[in-house]
């Protein structure tokens, strides 16, 4: 996440965030405000799920709070370290047994404490799915629109019943010194599909991270399927986002990332 300066005395404001914007103030917190309306349920429901759900992980999360109701702002204390440049096996030892303690949370524990529920979670993949198929599959060369059609078909089954962090990569995993110490960004938590949150580590990263976190894990061959998919499915996002606000740049990129990723053997082909 890249910071610039803000115009806020006593802070520097994180330019980056699609939800949110965020400003360090005092070296010590981090305050989120939303971007557009419908983010601010989402900060709110993270002010209520967070300090539950991290009493249960065995690395440090954010655990905000609400500060100001209007304008709303949520504030949490700033989690030491910087994002991680380094996917050696040891951080993926670390990283495959958070998932695992994460994964293993109580879901219905976690919707009443805020977490979008199986149901919503159900409704919106159905939405962003119909949104994908009207929008982005008509950017696709023809010979490769049967293959982007079948992932989207398989994941729209894929289950809903595991708190997933829902936007894992390597800018919201955090490292201090040598040691990984901290996962952030929980604002697209949901009770979704386990294998979402090991898209990235398993086909992102390098393949002693990947191993290490499947063995920290305890990888079944399904999840990894699944996994596989999720992981072809990461750029349809961008090229939405891209269209939304109205960067030909952004589209293009995502683009080129889907047909790369196209190229993967296909794991539903008939």
């Amino acid at each position: 996440m890249i910071i610039r300066a803000s115009s806020t005395v006593g802070g520097v404001e994180f330019s980056e965030g699609w939800d949110s914007f965020a400003e360090l103030v005092d070296g010590a917190w981090v305050e989120r405000r939303p971007r557009r309306p419908e983010v601010a349920d989402q900060l709110r429901r993270e002010t209520r799920l967070m300090p539950w759900l991290a009493t249960r992980l065995p690395l440090r999360v954010p655990i905000p709070e609400v500060v100001s109701e209007t304008p709303l702002v949520v504030r949490h204390a700033l989690v030491p370290g910087a994002a991680m440049m380094s996917d050696d096996a040891g951080h993926g030892l670390v990283l495959g047994g958070f998932l695992r303690a994460l994964h293993d949370c109580p879901a219905a524990d976690a919707v009443r404490h805020g977490l979008p529920s199986a149901g919503e979670t159900r409704r919106d993949r159905a939405a962003e799915f119909d949104r994908f198929e009207a929008d982005v599959v008509p950017l696709i060369p023809v010979a490769q629109r049967d293959s982007a059609l079948r992932l989207l078909a398989a994941a729209r089954g894929f289950p809903a019943d595991t708190i997933v962090h829902g936007d894992l990569g390597p800018e919201h995993v955090l490292v201090d010194g040598d040691r990984l110490a901290g996962v952030i960004d929980f604002g697209d938590a949901h009770l979704g599909d386990a294998a979402i949150d090991l898209a990235w580590p398993l086909f992102g990263a390098s393949r002693d991270f990947a191993d290490a976190v499947a063995a920290a894990y305890g990888l079944a061959d399904d999840l990894r399927r699944r996994a596989l998919i999720w992981h072809q499915l990461g750029p349809w996002h961008e090229v939405t986002h891209g269209m939304d606000i109205g960067d030909d740049a952004v589209v293009r990129n995502g683009l080129a990332g889907l047909l790369e990723r196209l190229e993967h053997p296909d794991p539903v082909s008939p």
